[in-house]
């Protein structure tokens, strides 16, 4: 049985790459990222194609404009049907509760779930260096909590947030918030160009509810062994 905690990152540019990653995946994944380079690529086509196979889906597109444009944006892309969606959190307030009332109207008129809305913290790749590069005045912890507690006044459902701040939002925001966590390297895994990061296993015991892993499975040369070790590293970690 797969673990809907784990979310596989097909970061492809390809229809034709990521029914590959998938094929090859098969039963052991039942969740999984789009982002922005193969959306942009691909379309909706791989919308269409992950739900045909039963998968769960991450649409991660980072929505960031004025409140109108992205409460227009959100409506259009509830239309697709996923699982889940992130909302820039440096957007705002105004501009994640608009967001979250163009969900839940889309989702109504159109008779569907409605997708769960995430915002985005502090990206992954930021360190405290280049943090400050771009004019953080907080410690990206204080950053991160302050994004949360808005998102969640807002009506988000949760966050997107590396690991290391996992545990602050889960004591702040409550249990029934999410909190999923790029910037996990597993064990075996090399770090990349994630600079806030953590294992699995240290992941979900500081709170995080789902996590999501790309390079170390879809470059794998064994990424079927690869989703099997880091689904070991996960047991014993509540559900």
């Amino acid at each position: 049985m797969a673990d809907n905690r784990l979310i596989v990152a097909l970061d492809v540019s390809s229809l034709s790459e990521m029914k590959q990653i998938v094929e090859s995946l098969g039963n052991s994944v039942s969740y999984y990222k789009v982002g922005m380079e193969l959306f942009y690529s691909a379309g909706e086509e791989t919308i269409h194609y992950l739900q045909g196979q039963k998968k769960s889906i991450f649409l991660d597109l980072k929505l960031h404009d004025i409140p109108n444009t992205v409460a227009h944006g959100v409506s259009a892309l509830t239309r697709l049907g996923v699982n889940l969606m992130t909302i820039h959190g440096q957007g705002g307030f105004l501009m994640m509760q608009a967001a979250v009332k163009a969900a839940k109207e889309s989702a109504e008129k159109l008779g569907i779930p409605t997708p769960k809305l995430l915002a985005i913290t502090v990206l992954t790749s930021f360190d405290d260096a280049s943090w400050q590069d771009v004019g953080g005045q907080l410690p990206i912890s204080n950053q991160v909590i302050r994004i949360a507690k808005l998102a969640k006044k807002a009506g988000m459902d949760g966050v997107v947030a590396s690991p290391l701040e996992a545990k602050l939002i889960r004591d702040t925001c409550g249990d029934d918030f999410l909190i999923v966590t790029p910037g996990i390297r597993p064990s075996f895994a090399i770090t990349n160009d994630q600079k806030r990061i953590a294992t699995p296993a240290n992941a979900l015991d500081n709170g995080a509810s789902k996590l999501v892993i790309g390079r170390p499975i879809t470059q794998s040369t064994e990424p079927l062994e690869a989703v099997r070790l880091i689904v070991k590293e996960m047991e014993g970690i509540n559900k």
